[in-house]
């Protein structure tokens, strides 16, 4: 981890200097290399220190590399998110990522932008849940930057390798595909609801309130869903024909950019949405079903196979996992409700986007 951009203005004071003061110690306290030094013990000894790191590749596999910025009053906030659930999400951001393109997880560059004021306390947080985070999947903390900022971000890029037979893309769904859905959808957005207005969860079990709010602050990354399909296609199966996509900014969103990738259109059938019972029963159909498509930050995948694969995915991954669907050769995705008649047009607009007008 560098640090080579850092305004210098922002830590002036020698490491250890004021940490004797009744306030907890923050960053400025301890000074920009007294911080890196504390940051280093995340990362593997043999990696950090130089201006780089050197990462070998496995034999006969390409590089994927993908980044996530997380900031302070978009991404989380205090209010709804610890630090070490802010570390834990922002690498699952980026391992989501590296699921949907079929690889496997190398290492991550950490860049973080922060106030002086900010408690070490909470950068030694976000640093232990990127560690756990990784714990499950492998990957290591090979580095970043550090910079003074006004606002609290994260960005993180992730590193994996693929056999390139085997890497996935948006742009291969094929008419008459199925389209797999890993997980419960709207989970994450539950949760959020939870955190921010907890008088509304009266009556929800402890359970559910608990599995909502682990999936706004601690989603899954579905490197195992990647790792079932690998087993049910067999060694050596070329999966250029398979499409897929993170359904982070909501599972309309991940329908809708696979087919404009591969210029197909799709039909999604209402009773088969990945809905949770219980949260049917919580706020009603209607609302539960806008939080599947559009909540977002659920994390899960959203794949175009071939029939008897996804079926085979569907029984190896179980709760949660639906076939939803099917590509089709027109343009459009439509949703068929069991309340109306006709087939309901999705449209990206409805979900949330940066720099989206009001």
């Amino acid at each position: 981890m560098e640090g080579d951009t850092v305004d210098h203005a922002a830590g002036n004071s020698t490491a250890g200097e004021n940490i004797g003061r009744e306030h907890p110690p923050t960053i400025a306290d301890l000074g920009e290399l007294g911080l890196l030094q504390r940051l280093f013990r995340y990362c593997p000894s043999d990696v950090v220190g130089d201006d780089g790191a050197v990462v070998a590749l496995p034999t006969g596999q390409s590089l994927v590399v993908t980044t996530d910025v997380l900031v302070d009053g978009v991404h989380f906030s205090d209010r709804t998110t610890a630090p070490a659930d802010v570390g834990w999400r922002a690498v699952a951001a980026n391992l989501s990522d590296l699921a949907a393109m079929g690889a496997t997880p190398l290492g991550i560059t950490v860049g973080l932008s922060l106030p002086g004021h900010t408690p070490l306390a909470w950068v030694e947080g976000l640093y232990q849940g990127m560690a756990d985070c990784l714990a499950p999947w492998g990957g290591a903390v090979l580095g970043g930057d550090l910079c003074r900022a006004d606002t609290r971000s994260v960005a993180i890029t992730a590193l994996g390798s693929v056999v390139p037979q085997r890497a996935l893309y948006r742009s291969r769904a094929q008419p008459g595909q199925a389209i797999v859905v890993t997980g419960y959808h709207g989970q994450s957005r539950a949760g959020l609801e939870l955190l921010l207005h907890p008088e509304r969860g009266d009556g929800v079990a402890p359970d559910d309130r608990d599995r909502w709010i682990a999936a706004h602050q601690r989603p899954r990354p579905r490197l195992d869903a990647i790792a079932a399909l690998w087993q049910i296609l067999g060694d050596g199966v070329d999966a250029r024909a398979i499409a897929a996509m993170d359904s982070s900014d909501g599972l309309a969103n991940a329908v809708l950019q696979l087919c404009q990738a591969s210029g197909v259109g799709a039909r999604l059938a209402e009773a088969d949405l990945p809905l949770d019972p219980a949260l049917v029963a919580w706020v009603g159909r209607d609302r539960a079903l806008d939080w599947c498509l559009y909540g977002g930050e659920d994390f899960e995948l959203v794949l175009c196979l071939p029939w008897v694969v996804a079926q085979a995915l569907g029984d190896r991954l179980g709760d949660g996992c639906a076939i939803v669907g099917e590509i089709t050769p027109g343009p459009g995705v439509a949703l068929g409700l069991i309340t109306q008649a006709s087939p309901l047009a999705l449209s990206l607009s409805q979900g949330f986007q940066h720099f989206q007008r009001p």
